[in-house]
């Protein structure tokens, strides 16, 4: 009978003893697969933000390149010169006003022809962020935190019109507040009970 006792108390520990062992394994392999993901959205957060504010300086340089008060002034001054030259020029070969100003229109023409595809080329290299943008938002829109999803869509929607840097910014910062809310260090139950029983 001692010896039953024995061998049953050894399978009850060796049970026990497994079931531990099997619980620790799960919890150890869970956390850091919990880390392993946690690394990650930090990797394709970090990725999202750095396309965001590329994106945001490109629209900048385009802006001041393009599109400011003087740029304008500038383009108007050259289409005149131009205009005034080329009718000039028609004019001292020989020709009638009506062929004199139509050579100055040609001449204005061919300037603003090339001003459109400067500004063209320009515009295009806002298109190589928004791109970066968009592949760093695929793996977001697949996270398991519904907030850093939404959050994702947002920023993805601000982007469309990336003038409006109020919005832009205030959807980055709820994309910001999103990330870490999901990659905060998780408390375990005894810590949240220990605090709550604190408070």
């Amino acid at each position: 009978m001692d010896k039953l006792i024995e061998l049953a108390s050894t399978l009850v520990s060796g049970a026990f003893i497994a079931v531990l062992a099997a619980w620790l394994t799960n919890r150890s392999r869970n956390r850091q697969e919990q880390q392993a993901e946690i690394g990650a959205l930090r990797v394709q957060a970090d990725a999202m933000t750095v396309a965001v504010m590329e994106l945001q300086g490109a629209a900048a340089a385009n802006r001041l390149l393009w599109e400011g008060p003087a740029e304008r002034a500038r383009t108007f001054l050259l289409i005149v010169l131009a205009l005034a030259g080329g009718a000039a020029r028609a004019r001292i070969a020989g020709g009638t006003d009506v062929q004199s100003g139509l050579v100055g229109f040609g001449h204005a023409a061919e300037l603003l022809s090339w001003e459109r595809v400067a500004s063209k080329q320009t515009v295009a290299v806002v298109r190589e962020p928004l791109t970066r943008a968009a592949t760093a938002a695929a793996p977001l829109m697949r996270c398991s935190d519904p907030a850093v999803v939404t959050a994702t869509e947002q920023l993805l929607n601000v982007l469309s019109d990336v003038e409006d840097t109020a919005r832009l910014e205030a959807a980055l910062e709820a994309f910001g507040r999103a990330v870490n809310a999901a990659t905060a260090p998780r408390l375990s139950w005894w810590t949240r009970r220990r605090g709550g029983r604190a408070g």
